[in-house]
């Protein structure tokens, strides 16, 4: 089956089987290695991305459900690496191992494009089922409110989740 999406912008097309799970469709079939593969059942995270902005577990999502849809991965979040998140995440040593980190961001990203400024209540709620393994949950709650705090990016102008670079940010999406 051809199914065309947009991945982080950018229009494409794969030929796969219709339930073939979009993790292994970004992974092996687009080489965006940034997405991880943790349970294979939806109850870790790490294979978090967005579908039209809503984060999805890519795990569990098969190829049909994407047809024509916008896909963001870890990768679409930021080339540089100078998205809000990943720059908390860098100043305040967030990672440990790291593998949970990717499906953290995307969580989180999602959370603050709906809630600018999230209490510590509606960080775990949207966290929730994002596991790490080496629990660095307080430094993660810690990160997302110092996220919030950095300069955002003005609503998406066209298409695009992220929007436009604020100016101080030229570049970083």
């Amino acid at each position: 089956m051809r199914v065309t999406f947009e991945v982080n912008g950018t229009q494409r097309t794969v030929d796969v089987p219709p339930d073939m799970p979009l993790l292994w469709v970004l992974r092996d079939e687009l080489d965006l290695k940034g997405t991880k593969y943790g349970c294979g059942m939806a109850q870790c995270g790490a294979c978090t991305v967005h579908i039209n902005g809503a984060p999805t577990r890519a795990c569990i999502t098969p190829a049909s459900a994407v047809e024509g849809a916008r896909v963001t991965t870890i990768e679409g979040l930021s080339p540089d690496g100078s998205h809000p998140l990943q720059r908390a995440w860098l100043e305040l040593d967030v990672p440990q191992c790291g593998y949970c980190q990717a499906g953290q961001l995307m969580s989180a990203a999602a959370l603050l494009a709906e809630k600018p400024d999230p209490t510590d209540a509606d960080i775990d709620a949207a966290m929730n089922g994002n596991l790490c393994r080496c629990t660095t949950y307080l430094r993660i709650r810690q990160a997302i409110h110092h996220a919030a705090s950095l300069p955002r990016t003005e609503a998406p102008a066209n298409g695009r989740e992220g929007g436009v670079p604020a100016p101080e940010m030229e570049g970083a999406l």
